[in-house]
């Protein structure tokens, strides 16, 4: 295929996609379904360890529901590196159609090959999964009250590189391009759902973050969109950044503390939630939520680690991050007592408390120990 035609194809895809967009708007009402369906899925290296950990969690908190039949956890198998090498697709067909069963899915970790690898070059099972369910928002909450920190973090899941990342092109051995995507129905639905959150949880400020003064197209679009949309919530401030110095304003320790929710665009969020894991205490206690009209998909922010499986260390993988996705994931689907409860555990024994700490060694708390601990303050 000639590099003019793989652009054509790609605009055409984009157009068909936002006609999609503007037809999708109806969200599920979880209220409504006699059995809500909760999908389970392991993932790659450290993912089946501490998503099992999540998972016995959950099914305690939730065995009422479970015995009476208003929820079903699932299992979903075959999603792992090996099988997405073997079918040479991100997500194997007969997964994906058990995917599509569920209503919502907590997933582990999984792993994205790398150029060199020994894996066929298949797209990240994330981004493939985002764009097959239509996830278009990833939601990540960071709270460290002691240093003044609530954030909530709206990244545009859907566009931007990440979206594009295997539709590059090799022009010739010199020159390769990579393609960058923005819309002005997939900015300004993410748009509208971050501003929603800050009114009805008493927010008081929007920040929007870009690089729209060297990226003027796509940057530019994202920034212009979100403020139109900030104009219909005139009761909420907002205001707008650039990602570089954004980045250095998350540690300055005054500026911060005027921060509460964030709207950006794919690849700025991936960056910046990272960063601000770590103030929380590392990318192994953070969770995040990935929302669509008809799906939605709760997990960790971290990695497969395979290379602590390989050093025979899975086993002390701290679970803390998929558990507290986990949470997130009761109140979207409308147990919101039980996220709250389940949450508040998490806090008081990653931050609080700390009487057990998982360290990824021997020297630290087995995962185990941690989701036990978690259950200890959630029965009380």
């Amino acid at each position: 295929m000639k590099h003019t035609e793989v652009f054509e194809k790609i605009i055409e895809e984009q157009l068909a996609r936002i006609e999609r967009i503007k037809q999708n708007q109806t969200p599920v009402d979880y209220t409504s379904l006699d059995k809500i369906i909760i999908g389970v899925m392991g993932g790659d290296g450290i993912g089946p360890t501490i998503t099992a950990h999540a998972r016995r969690v959950l099914e305690e908190i939730m065995k009422e529901e479970v015995q009476t039949g208003k929820v079903e956890f699932r299992t979903i198998d075959g999603c792992t590196i090996e099988n997405r090498h073997a079918a040479g697709k991100a997500i194997p067909d007969d997964v994906l159609e058990e995917i599509k069963k569920c209503h919502v899915l907590l997933k582990g970790p999984t792993t994205t090959p790398r150029k060199g690898d020994k894996w066929a070059n298949v797209e990240s099972a994330n981004v493939a999964m985002r764009k097959e369910l239509d996830l278009f928002a990833n939601v990540r909450p960071v709270k460290v009250p002691e240093l003044g920190i609530d954030w909530t973090f709206f990244r545009e899941n859907t566009e931007c590189l990440y979206a594009m990342g295997s539709s590059g092109i090799h022009v010739t051995d010199d020159l390769a391009v990579d393609f960058r995507v923005i819309t002005t129905p997939g900015t300004e639905r993410i748009a509208r759902l971050a501003f929603e959150y800050a009114r009805r949880n008493g927010k008081k400020k929007v920040t929007i973050v870009t690089k729209a003064n060297v990226v003027k197209a796509t940057d530019g679009k994202f920034l212009d969109v979100c403020k139109a949309v900030a104009k219909e919530y005139p009761d909420i401030e907002t205001d707008d950044w650039y990602i570089d110095i954004m980045t250095a304003k998350l540690l300055d320790e005054k500026r911060r503390r005027e921060f509460e929710v964030f709207i950006l665009p794919n690849l700025y969020g991936d960056i910046l939630t990272d960063e601000a894991a770590e103030l929380q205490g590392g990318v192994g206690t953070a969770g995040s939520a990935n929302l669509g009209t008809r799906y939605a998909m709760f997990e960790a922010i971290h990695g497969s680690a395979p290379r602590m499986v390989e050093e025979g260390r899975a086993a002390y993988a701290d679970p803390s991050s998929v558990i507290r996705a986990g949470a997130m994931l009761l109140s979207h689907i409308g147990y919101q007592k039980h996220g709250e409860k389940l949450l508040e555990a998490i806090e008081t024994c990653t931050i609080k408390e700390r009487k057990i700490v998982v360290t990824g060694r021997p020297d630290g708390a087995t995962g185990a120990e941690m989701a036990d601990y978690i259950l200890e303050k959630v029965r009380g």
